[in-house]
C-alpha cells in the first residue's frame, strides 16, 4: 500500500484526506492518506521518521510550512519563491518539498471566472504566508502592479523586497483609496474566519468591474465575500483553492492527475455542515 499523510498542529478537523480519500477510491488505487498530528518540537523527527515508516510523502499545514522548507533537503522553484513547503515526496533518497498553494490559488480563478488574469492591478489584503503564495501566482500570470495593504506595515515591506518593483507595501489606512484602483482585491487575512476577529472593512469605494476572493473558505462566504456580492461584484470563494492545490501532491505520490470535480466539492461541503464548518 502506498502512504501518504497530512500534518499540522491541530490538524484533526482537516479535510485532506476527504480530498485524497475521494480520489483513491475513485481510482481504485491501493493507498492511504492520513492526517497525522505533529507539534513543533517534534516536527524534525517526524519528517526523519517518514521513509523507515513506509510514506512516500505527504502535505504540511499551519505551523510546519517554515520549518519543513528548512527541513528539505531539495525544493521546487514555488517554494523557493514564497519561502514555505506544503508538499513533500522523495527522489532519489532526498526529500523534497514544493509549493501548491500558489497553483490551487490560480487554478481556482481559472475554474471559477475564466479570463480573469487579463486584469493588471491586484490589492491584497494582509501580509502573512497566504499572501506570499498569492503574490507568486499574480507574478506568474504577468499582473504589473500588486499592492499589499497591512496593519504591520514593516511585514507588507518584507514582501516588497522579496517580490521585488511589481509589490508595493502599504498601511491598513490606505485600504480605502487602494479599493478604488484594483481590478482584483484578495482577501488573505482571518478577518471574519469563524472564531476570529469580524469583518468591518467598507467595501464600497472597489471599482464596480472589480473580481473580489477570499483565500478563506470557513464560513464558505465570508463576511468580506457577502459584502462584496451586496456591493454589485464578481466574487470567488477559497474552498476551490484547497481542492485544486492537493491535485499535485496526489499525481506525485499516486502517479495519476486527479480532476477536482463538482462531486468532490459537494463532499467537502456536506463535510463542513455536518461538522458545523470548523477550521481544517
Amino acid at each position: 500500500m502506498v502512504k501518504a499523510f497530512v500534518t499540522g498542529f491541530p490538524i484533526r478537523h482537516s479535510r485532506s484526506p476527504i480530498i485524497h480519500g475521494y480520489w483513491l477510491k475513485q481510482h481504485g488505487i491501493d493507498g492511504s492518506y492520513q492526517a497525522i498530528e505533529v507539534a513543533p518540537e517534534g516536527f524534525a523527527d517526524f519528517l526523519a521518521s517518514l521513509e523507515p515508516n513506509g510514506y512516500i510523502g505527504g502535505n504540511v499545514t499551519l505551523p510546519h510550512k517554515e520549518r519543513a522548507f528548512d527541513l528539505c533537503e531539495k525544493r521546487d522553484g514555488a517554494a523557493e519563491e514564497i519561502g514555505a513547503v506544503n508538499t513533500l515526496w522523495f527522489e532519489n533518497g532526498q526529500l523534497v518539498g514544493g509549493n501548491t498553494d500558489a497553483f490551487g490559488f490560480l487554478a481556482n480563478l481559472d475554474a471559477s471566472q475564466p479570463g480573469w488574469d487579463k486584469r493588471e492591478s491586484a490589492l491584497i489584503l494582509g501580509a502573512g504566508g497566504a499572501c506570499r503564495a498569492v503574490i507568486y501566482g499574480l507574478k506568474q500570470r504577468g499582473f504589473s502592479e500588486i499592492h499589499v495593504a497591512n496593519r504591520t506595515l514593516s511585514r507588507a515591506q518584507e514582501l516588497a523586497d522579496r517580490f521585488g518593483p511589481t509589490v508595493t507595501p502599504h498601511e491598513w489606512a490606505a485600504v480605502s483609496e487602494l479599493l478604488g484602483q484594483a481590478d482584483m482585491i484578495v482577501n488573505t487575512t482571518s478577518l471574519g474566519m469563524e472564531g476570529k476577529e469580524a469583518f468591518t472593512l467598507d467595501i464600497s469605494p472597489a471599482r464596480k468591474d472589480a473580481l473580489v476572493t477570499d483565500v478563506v473558505y470557513i464560513p464558505l462566504e465570508t463576511p468580506f465575500l457577502r459584502a462584496a456580492r451586496a456591493h454589485g461584484l464578481v466574487t470567488v470563494d477559497g474552498l476551490g483553492m484547497l481542492l485544486h492545490q492537493a491535485v499535485f501532491g496526489f499525481e506525485h505520490w499516486f502517479g495519476i492527475r486527479p480532476v477536482v470535480t463538482d462531486e468532490l466539492r459537494n463532499i467537502v461541503l456536506a463535510d463542513m455542515a455536518n461538522s458545523g464548518s470548523r477550521p481544517k
